[in-house]
């Protein structure tokens, strides 16, 4: 592998790096569910990927407290 411990594949051959890298959740088998009846089943790493895109972006630009 390439000196990037993030590189998801080998820098001279098959496809270029996404810049991503690959991790492990556990979700309950409910929240699976509720998710792909939603997005549908093909759709779920994109949907966790919004999400918590989403959630970061909330966290590090709080809303001032309303008077």
């Amino acid at each position: 592998m390439a000196d990037d411990p993030f590189a998801d594949s080998d820098a001279g051959m098959g496809r270029p790096p996404l810049g991503m890298k690959p991790t492990t959740i556990r979700l309950s088998l409910e929240t699976i569910q509720r998710i792909e009846k939603l997005v549908g089943n093909r759709r779920l790493a994109v949907f966790i990927r919004e999400a918590v895109e989403n959630e970061l972006k909330r966290r590090e630009n709080p809303e001032p407290p309303k008077p």
